[in-house]
C-alpha cells in the first residue's frame, strides 16, 4: 500500500478548486511552414485538461519574448493559490536548444529556452505552485534527425552490473529555517527525444500528442502521471521513427488525477 504521504495532495473539493493550465500553441510562422494539424492538437488537448478540471488559458503564434511573457502572467495567477497543480502545454517548431518563436529564420534567433520555463515556474519564482505538480508536455521537433535505426540481434545480450547503492551520509543536523529544491515537482513528456523529429498528420495533428490524450483517457482514472507517461512511450513501440522522452523529471510523490473527484 501507498502510503499517503507518497501521494500529491488534493487539498480542495471539486467546488472549490481552481486547476488552470496553460497552452501555447505557434501554427503561422513568419520565416517556417504551417504548422497543418495543430489546431486539432489544441482542440484533443483542451477538451483533455478540461475533463480533468483545469481552465486552460491559450494563446497562438508568439514570439519567445511573447511566451516568456504570457508565461510570466501565468505563474502569477491568483488561482494557482486554490489549486493543487497545473499542466504547461507548449506546441510548435523547435530546436534542439529550445521553442522556436514564430519570428524565427534560422533556427538561433527567436528561441525559447527550457531552462526559461522551468525558471519561470520555479520555487523562487512561483512559490505559490511550491510542492504541486507542475506538467509540462512539449510538442515539438528538437533537431533533424529521424529517430529510428536499423539494427541486428546480437548473439549477445547485454550484461548489466549494479555498482551498490551509495550509503546516505549520517550526522546531518537540520536548521529551523526550511529549506527547498529550487526546481521540484516537475514532470515533463518530450515528444521526442533530443536531436530527433516529431511526425504530425495534417488533420489528425502530432502522433505524440494522439498517443497522450488516448492514454491519460483511458488510465487517469487508475495510474499516476509518470506511470502514464511510461504508457505514452510504450505506445509507440510500434512506431520507431519517433519516442517521447521524459527529462528533467523532479517529481517527490506520485501524482494521481482523481478525475471526477
Amino acid at each position: 500500500l501507498l502510503l499517503s504521504s507518497q501521494i500529491y495532495p488534493i487539498y480542495l473539493p471539486k467546488e472549490t478548486r481552481t486547476r488552470r493550465a496553460l497552452l501555447i500553441c505557434n501554427i503561422e510562422f513568419e520565416h517556417w511552414s504551417y504548422r497543418k494539424g495543430a489546431t486539432a492538437d489544441v482542440e484533443g488537448m483542451t477538451k483533455l485538461l478540461e475533463g480533468l478540471g483545469y481552465m486552460v488559458d491559450i494563446h497562438f503564434n508568439l514570439t519567445s519574448q511573447g511566451m516568456a511573457a504570457v508565461m510570466m502572467d501565468f505563474a502569477g495567477h491568483k488561482d494557482h493559490c486554490t489549486s493543487d497543480s497545473t499542466f504547461l502545454v507548449f506546441m510548435s517548431h523547435g530546436v534542439r536548444a529550445g521553442l522556436c518563436g514564430v519570428k524565427t529564420s534560422d533556427g538561433t534567433t527567436d528561441i525559447l529556452s527550457l531552462d526559461t520555463i522551468y525558471e519561470t515556474f520555479n520555487n523562487k519564482n512561483c512559490p505559490v505552485l511550491l510542492g504541486k505538480p507542475k506538467v509540462l508536455i512539449i510538442q515539438s521537433c528538437r533537431g533533424g534527425k529521424v529517430g529510428s535505426v536499423l539494427i541486428s540481434d546480437s548473439k549477445d545480450p547485454a550484461v548489466f552490473t549494479h555498482a551498490a547503492a551509495d550509503s546516505i551520509a549520517a550526522g546531518l543536523e537540520d536548521d529551523a529555517v526550511i529549506e527547498v529544491h529550487v526546481e521540484s515537482d516537475f514532470a515533463t513528456l518530450h515528444s521526442s527525444t533530443p536531436d530527433t523529429v516529431s511526425w504530425r498528420h495534417p488533420e489528425k495533428g502530432s502522433v505524440f500528442l494522439q498517443h497522450l490524450i488516448e492514454q491519460f483517457r483511458n488510465h487517469a482514472c487508475n495510474s499516476d502521471l509518470q506511470e502514464i507517461f511510461r504508457k505514452v512511450q510504450y505506445s509507440f513501440r510500434k512506431f520507431p521513427r519517433q519516442l517521447p522522452s521524459q527529462e528533467r523529471s523532479t517529481m517527490l510523490r506520485k501524482f494521481y488525477l482523481f478525475p471526477g473527484h
